[in-house]
């Protein structure tokens, strides 16, 4: 399947966008620390089945423009520049679909421009309001993000040993190959950092809106970072319809290691009628 390749402005930034395929429009959104790589084994098999994908490298990510400041990457920030990226493609509502950070964003447009989002399928990354109250064990397994708020030691610790740590992230060899191409350039690990250090304050006591989208949240069991509690306690959080399916045997990047098993969810989830979703 051919993709195609631009360049947009879009919110002051210069943005990267991929897309494949004619028909509804499947917005899919990375996470840290990867860019719309981590979507090639769903790319295909999407515009294949009749949607056109598009996949975006979210600012400070791959092709699209890095800003230094630190608060250029909260989340209100990331958010509208999805919600640009919309408007400069005409594309009124879209199929959405998230991974990490990017589903983080997922939620939050979900939250405050439903009218822009038909269904949404949030990746590993549960409501916040659900992981804000997965209790202290979810806590212990996110204590990596203090370490990325520290400027300068964030960065050599991810550096050191040939990207020591950085290789122990995923199973998937190719992808680690990657990160390490698209980290490299100056300002580059920094700025995906800078999605933590800009938004630590959202670990903080909040208020979380419910969401008035149809969910399917996907949890992967071999994952270190997100515990099962947050996504599956993400239903209390959606009042227009949640589903729950957990994929056995897949790390974090699930789109990576459990593709064949994640294609056949989101497929089947995205061609359902509104009324099933919902």
């Amino acid at each position: 399947m051919l993709e195609e390749s631009v360049i947009l402005d879009v919110n002051g930034l210069h943005m990267h966008v991929v897309s494949a395929g004619q028909g509804p429009p499947v917005l899919l959104l990375h996470g840290f620390p990867d860019t719309h790589v981590v979507w090639r084994k769903q790319i295909g098999p999407l515009a294949e089945a009749g949607f056109r994908a598009v996949a975006p490298d979210l600012r400070g990510y791959g092709k699209t423009d890095a800003p230094e400041a630190v608060e250029a990457y909260a989340l209100d920030n990331l958010r509208n520049d999805v919600l640009a990226l919309l408007d400069v493609l005409g594309l009124g509502k879209v199929r959405l679909v998230g991974h990490d950070w990017g589903a983080i964003i997922g939620w939050s447009l979900c939250m405050h421009a439903p009218g822009r989002v038909e269904r949404f399928v949030a990746l590993s990354s549960g409501h916040p309001a659900a992981l804000e109250h997965a209790g202290f064990v979810q806590r212990l397994r996110m204590s990596y993000v203090f370490g990325f708020a520290i400027p300068g030691l964030a960065e050599h610790a991810l550096k050191a040993g040939n990207w020591f740590f950085v290789r122990k992230f995923t199973r998937d060899r190719t992808q680690i190959g990657h990160w390490r191409r698209n980290l490299r350039p100056p300002g580059r690990l920094t700025a995906a950092l800078n999605y933590y250090r800009a938004n630590l304050k959202l670990g903080l006591p909040h208020h979380w809106p419910p969401v008035q989208v149809p969910v399917m949240g996907v949890w992967s069991d071999h994952d270190p970072a997100l515990g099962e509690a947050q996504m599956r306690d993400s239903a209390r959080y959606v009042q227009a319809g949640f589903r729950y399916e957990r994929i056995e045997g897949a790390d974090h990047w699930l789109q990576l290691t459990a593709a064949d098993q994640l294609n056949a969810l989101l497929l089947a989830y995205l061609r359902e009628p509104y009324s099933a979703a919902a």
